[in-house]
């Protein structure tokens, strides 16, 4: 065997929220670990979530109460470890005369509110809507509830950063294009891997003794591509579109709305200006980096608001919109939105160990990941315990976003505040990493475009695996909404003139 060819206990394939989450996981407990990642970390499905931390009021329909309980005990996990990124949200549901009875809604919450352990949420509670709030005349009466929003693709990026700590290395822009098994040193059977630097097409091979294949909506061609012999089980793609338009509404509240078509949309207060909208669910066919939004989705979604909402918003409203593709398990149902939003993992030996990852959702990421790795214990026996559940993640070592504003803005009083409140919600207390000794605005470099300067982005490459312009606009912060043509192309001229080094493919373990 090539001695040059490094060996790591575990290749994850994918960077969204799974593979990130076990990434983390393996590497707190004594594994090495590669995670490679085609495009960039929570690129595709991990990006384009309703961004929501919650049990799933509408899975307890189809008797799905682990699946609830879970994400519920999670919900809680989730808003002690990541408080910059996850914050609680109460959310209103109009009752709807012609759909769901009143008594079925109330049972529903009652289950919701003492499924999980629910320590820092209020409890729901029934509620009538003023004659001149939002809502349209006929929704008199309705009920409130709690769960919580969160950054979706910072997720994502903090629990890589959690895997780098812990001793993972961690490669984007990175392709698997090749898995073959070999005979490793210690004798047992393992995988020669291929990885291929997408942005210079240089390629290096690693050993791994497991390898684990959580490339999401790509999970099941990934393996019947390099294991034609031995494929994963069968996956469902269901394509969820979202749009944005202006707030339609004052006030911090979401909504939950009914339809007659037994499904329900959310509609949430967005980057301050805005309001989201979604989600629908499709069958998907086809590249899932190719979804989008169709007209038809974009109709349905804006029907469903106009029967609740005063006003009407029309198809020219919609400033955004984002599709992502879910793999969920194939279990047979014949409508996609009841399709499981559980996960399964599928472990198998031969010819060496590798694991198959499908399905989830990402309030209950971290689960899947312990269970992941959980799973690989025959394979690596001396496994030390897990250690996720009370891990802070990245940012996230504070007691309130409201006593870390304070503190910062003592230490920074001649910064924006408002920049400040942003840099809270991004960063928690890696903002102190990213200002460094800057004391005012002149310290902060260019500004690049509304609300970001240089010194925000220098920080994106240099910690945070950050390259395009999209990475920086769309996943590692929102600004995307408030650029204009002419930002994005300055920020793509400081990009091309502050590029990193292309990353060394070096593995060290």
């Amino acid at each position: 065997m090539d001695e040059k060819i490094k060996t790591v206990d575990l290749l994850i394939i994918g960077g969204g929220i799974n593979g990130a989450g076990i990434a983390a996981d393996a590497a707190g407990r004594g594994l090495s670990v590669l995670l490679c990642e085609k495009s960039d970390l929570g690129g595709a499905t991990s990006s384009a979530s309703t961004k929501l931390i919650h049990g799933g009021l509408r899975y307890l329909e189809h008797y799905e109460f682990r699946l609830v309980r879970e994400s519920l005990a999670e919900r809680e996990v989730l808003l002690n470890t990541a408080p910059h990124i996850v914050w609680p949200m109460r959310f209103r549901l109009p009752h709807h005369p012609g759909l769901r009875p009143a008594w079925m809604i109330r049972a529903g919450l009652f289950l919701y509110d003492h499924l999980g352990r629910r320590v820092s949420l209020p409890s729901s509670k029934s509620i009538h809507f003023s004659e001149h709030g939002p809502l349209l005349p006929v929704y008199q009466y309705g009920f409130e509830y709690s769960d919580c929003w969160v950054d979706d693709a910072r997720l994502v990026v903090l629990n890589a950063m959690q895997a780098r700590a812990a001793g993972a290395s961690v490669r984007t822009r990175t392709a698997c294009t090749g898995l073959h098994t070999v005979t490793l040193d210690d004798g047992k059977p393992g995988w020669r891997v291929s990885l291929t630097d997408v942005n210079n097409n240089l390629e290096t091979d690693v050993n791994a003794r497991c390898v684990i294949n959580a490339a999401g909506p790509w999970v099941g061609k990934l393996g019947n591509t390099l294991m034609p012999d031995n494929p994963p089980d069968s996956v469902r793609l269901v394509k969820g579109s979202h749009i944005v338009v202006p707030r339609i509404y004052d006030g911090d509240e979401s909504y939950l709305l009914q339809h007659d078509d037994g499904r329900v949309i959310f509609v949430i207060p967005y980057e301050e200006k805005y309001a989201l909208i979604g989600t629908t669910e499709q069958d998907y066919r086809g590249d899932p980096a190719a979804a989008e939004i169709s007209p038809d989705e974009v109709g349905y979604l804006l029907r469903i608001v106009n029967q609740y909402f005063r006003g009407v918003l029309k198809e020219e409203d919609v400033v955004h919109h984002f599709s992502g593709v879910r793999p969920l398990l194939a279990d047979g149902s014949k409508n996609a939105s009841k399709v499981s939003r559980d996960y399964m993992l599928e472990l198998k030996t031969e010819p060496a160990p590798i694991l198959s990852v499908f399905g989830g959702k990402i309030t209950t990421y971290r689960k899947l990941a312990e269970a992941a790795v959980n799973k690989l214990q025959a394979v690596f026996p001396d496994l030390a315990p897990d250690w996720t559940s009370e891990a802070v993640l990245p940012g996230g070592d504070f007691s309130s976003q409201a006593e870390l504003f304070l503190c910062l803005k003592r230490r920074y009083p001649a910064l924006d505040p408002v920049l400040m409140s942003h840099w809270v919600r991004r960063y928690g207390t890696l903002t102190h990493q990213l200002l460094g000794e800057a004391i005012d605005e002149s310290e902060l470099g260019e500004l690049i475009g509304p609300s970001l300067y240089a010194i925000e982005v220098d920080y994106l490459l240099t910690n945070e695996w950050a390259q395009t312009v999209d990475d920086i606009l769309w996943r590692r912060t929102k600004l995307g909404l408030g650029f204009e043509e002419a930002d994005r192309f300055r920020l793509a001229e400081y990009l091309q003139n502050h590029a990193l080094p292309t990353q060394d493919m070096t593995i060290d373990v």
